[in-house]
């Protein structure tokens, strides 16, 4: 016969057993692996006589950066895809970013270059993602001849050709940011995306380090929905070493503003290769960023991007 004791004891473990297997039922499943995309690679290969590149533009390293040097460093680093923006010494070419493209559909694609000089480009953007593996188009102000562009009426053709088209555009247009202004509230249905959170190497050298202002020209276009920013070449911005204590507060000053859903990181390694290692790069933001929750990380490392630029 049970004792009262006995009985008691055996009816509190019975409770506890269905407790434990209650909160096993009620927890949450396991994460599924997070997908990460990189908004920015450049990828280049030799010149060659029948593909010269364009004079006084010197590559970021001195030999080419390939597609077979990118895979096993986004193996190791755990990168699942990347979007190739091709590097202005080859000039207004797109072959070798469509070819990572083709050869692994599942792991490039391509922000392409498009000759902006040259007002019959309009004709191409209608069929521009026609292309496998082009997603959009990325254009650059930031020198003494590409600059003027953005004020002086000479590419005002593009902006309501690429949003009728549905060409997502990716942007380096730092301090120039009253202009871009002004083609966001005009376009309001054009994808604009700014690189590396409007940062300039050359300018902040050129003046000494003000990243404030830089910053401050990135946060006033936060209040229109139709510009996301590249969270891109940070580690490159800083002056410390990983995990870049100095340009966090920067990268939260933007986050802040725009939200995950508007910010995608990017590496853009070429620029600063020795600065940082490709899983630095991502580890700085999925694990160093504190202020960053699980889906905010889900979001700013791929998805962001993916549904931004239409990319299944």
């Amino acid at each position: 016969m049970i004792s009262r004791r006995g009985f008691i004891t055996r009816l509190l473990g019975g409770g506890a057993a269905l407790v434990a297997q209650g909160c096993q039922q009620l927890a949450a499943p396991p994460r599924s692996k997070r997908l990460i995309v990189d908004s920015q690679v450049h990828l280049w290969q030799a010149e060659t006589p029948d593909w010269r590149w364009v004079p006084g533009i010197k590559p970021h390293l001195p030999e080419p950066f390939t597609i077979e040097k990118l895979l096993p460093m986004m193996d190791d680093a755990g990168v699942d895809r990347v979007i190739v923006v091709p590097p202005s010494w080859p000039g207004d070419r797109n072959d070798y970013g469509l070819e990572a493209a083709r050869r692994y559909p599942a792991r490039f694609a391509v922000m392409g270059r498009i000759n902006l000089r040259n007002p019959q480009s309009a004709t191409l953007l209608p069929a521009w993602r026609e292309k496998p593996g082009m997603l959009g188009v990325r254009l650059i102000f930031n020198s003494a001849a590409t600059a003027p562009l953005l004020s002086n009426g000479t590419i005002d053709w593009f902006w309501p050709a690429a949003e009728k088209a549905g060409v997502p555009v990716m942007c380096h247009a730092p301090e120039l940011s009253q202009h871009l202004a002004r083609i966001a509230e005009r376009h309001p249905q054009l994808v604009l995306i700014l690189d590396n959170m409007g940062l300039s190497q050359s300018l902040q050298s050129a003046a000494g380090g003000h990243t404030d202002d830089l910053i401050r020209h990135t946060l006033s276009l936060a209040k229109y929905p139709n510009v996301s920013v590249k969270l891109s070449s940070v580690a490159n911005h800083s002056h410390e070493d990983y995990p870049y204590r100095d340009i966090n507060v920067h990268i939260r000053r933007v986050f802040d503003a725009y939200g995950p859903q508007r910010c995608h990181w990017g590496s853009d390694m070429t620029r600063a290769l020795g600065k940082a290692t490709y899983r630095q790069r991502v580890t700085h933001f999925t694990e160093a960023l504190d202020f960053l929750s699980e889906e905010d990380r889900d979001q700013v490392m791929g998805r962001s991007l993916l549904a931004r630029l239409r990319w299944a």
